[in-house]
């Protein structure tokens, strides 16, 4: 089996052909990404600048030369480039590990085009065995928790950890999630709730699988 650093470093080269000069794109976090972002910077490409899901990233795009734009000011986006967390075969995604899932969401829904970088471990045959992020309004976090349990879900909150956008997140452990968009849907719609990790309703176009055999594509 290829390393999962070799996996996600082919996998990040892989998607520098959906991206063109003198556009603007979206870009996520997380450790697939920061190679996508020094494949992008060794190739130099003459972007108008980039949309970032995080602080991290956006500190880590202003490093390798490229400008870090605000969604309100760049219209629609061509194409958005990020990791997961999971991905079935049908290409919707549990995304938040880092989290980053609300502004990933976020930019996933302004973006054209969807384009999920990952090593060969993250695809799986059902969604659910890496715990679903959510993040939360801090006051609501007690009784969101309670509503996911009633769900099927054991949330557990990740303490010592604030999204960029000030929230909390709760991690939803065994969950094995047979219809990803009515899940996510259920979800969203408790009061308190800013963003499930689920990415189905708005899945990836694309996915690029770093395996022993080279890139596979989804």
């Amino acid at each position: 089996m290829l390393g999962s650093e070799s996996g996600k470093k082919a996998a990040a080269i892989a998607a520098l052909e959906f991206v063109e000069d003198d556009t603007v794109i979206g870009v996520g976090t997380g450790s697939t990404v920061n190679l996508f972002i020094e494949a992008l910077a060794a190739q130099r490409r003459r972007l108008r600048g980039a949309v970032s899901s995080s602080n991290a990233t956006s500190k880590r795009l202003a490093a390798a030369g490229i400008e870090v734009l605000d969604l309100n000011s760049t219209g629609t986006l061509e194409v958005y480039v990020d990791g997961a967390d999971e991905t079935d075969a049908h290409r919707r995604l549990v995304k938040g590990g880092g989290g980053a899932l609300t502004r990933e969401k976020i930019v996933a829904a302004a973006s054209r085009k969807f384009v999920c970088i990952v090593d060969e471990s993250k695809l799986v045959d059902v969604l659910g065995k890496f715990p679903l992020p959510v993040e939360v309004i801090p006051m609501a976090r007690s009784y969101v928790a309670r509503q996911l349990v009633a769900l099927g879900g054991q949330p557990v909150w990740r303490e010592q950890f604030v999204t960029d956008n000030g929230n909390h997140v709760l991690d939803v452990h065994g969950l094995r999630i047979i219809d990803p968009p009515a899940l996510e849907a259920q979800i969203e719609s408790i009061v308190g709730v800013v963003a499930a990790g689920l990415f189905a309703r708005r899945s990836a176009d694309a996915v690029l699988i770093g395996t022993a055999a080279g890139v596979k594509r989804l």
